[in-house]
């Protein structure tokens, strides 16, 4: 591509994602915003699109990244995270299942019907311990369309309608300890995150997670890209469909504190510290 085209192309990125940032207001001036950073194609686009707005929004960036211990897949992606942060200006902050639980991801996956169950739980209560404990306001995601349309359709498979209060571009605070999170991505569709990865030569971890193809948003990503291919628009369609029902979503319900950790949690114990319960009476 033409440098000018890759530039036409790099604004469309850019003024998609600003639109994102007014019409929800994403952040305020002066707010530290903290980037979930895997290394991946997303995060990394999300990290080099705040770093972009940051004297415009008068913002404070760190990064935080997770090692879950996937033996073979992790390190390279935190490899790249350093790289990038480094290059940007942006201090990252490093932590690991390994180092706060005591687990390793591929030592516990087999006990869940996917891997993907406590990685998500432990990684959200990660990243989220984190972003509060360094300050931060927000915490931003590399959730791009894809992302979102797939979790939508997740929730309304298995029924599972309190979840669409956890959707759209930014979730209000509903706990003094649980950290906002906003997705600048939110409109940009998966394949022009590659696109904008591979016409700028940024460092990304392309690699996907050996436990993606077991989990339930591996086959609906697959459906949904076989779907966009036979008819395009579909995820588009899917997604104005998507729009309408989280903005009728009453206020999710109210959290307490864990009775164990203290982090935000909408039962008595979390569901990390449940999890963690079960796998060390195991051991």
């Amino acid at each position: 591509m033409e440098p000018l085209q890759r530039e036409k192309f790099n604004q469309s990125i850019i003024q998609r994602v600003r639109s994102v940032i007014d019409e929800y207001n994403l952040f305020t001036d002066g707010e530290k915003i903290a980037i979930a950073l895997s290394g991946g194609k997303d995060s990394v686009l999300t990290l080099h699109l705040l770093n972009g707005f940051k004297d415009e929004y008068n913002l404070q960036l760190v990064a935080i990244s997770v090692d879950e211990g996937i033996q073979g897949y992790r390190n390279e992606g935190i490899e790249v995270a350093r790289e990038n942060t480094r290059k940007l200006g942006v201090e990252l902050v490093e932590k690991s299942f390994e180092g706060e639980f005591g687990i390793k991801l591929d030592k516990v996956a087999g006990k869940y019907k996917s891997a993907c169950i406590p990685c998500g739980v432990f990684r959200r209560y990660l990243i989220n311990r984190t972003a509060y404990e360094l300050g931060a306001d927000k915490v931003a995601t590399g959730h791009n369309m894809d992302d979102e349309i797939q979790s939508f359709l997740m929730s309304f498979a298995r029924a599972d309608f309190r979840r669409f209060s956890k959707f759209g571009p930014k979730l209000e605070q509903i706990h003094s300890r649980l950290i906002p999170r906003i997705k600048p991505l939110w409109k940009i569709p998966e394949k022009d995150v590659g696109a904008w990865v591979v016409l700028n030569g940024i460092p990304v971890h392309f690699a996907e997670c050996p436990y993606a193809n077991l989990s339930l948003r591996g086959k609906i990503k697959n459906y949904l890209n076989q779907l966009e291919e036979d008819h395009p628009g579909s995820k588009m369609a899917i997604m104005e469909s998507f729009q309408k029902t989280f903005k009728n979503q009453e206020t999710p319900v109210e959290l307490v504190e864990c009775q164990r950790c203290g982090e935000p949690s909408s039962l008595d114990v979390c569901k990390a510290c449940e999890m963690l319960e079960n796998i060390n009476s195991d051991i």
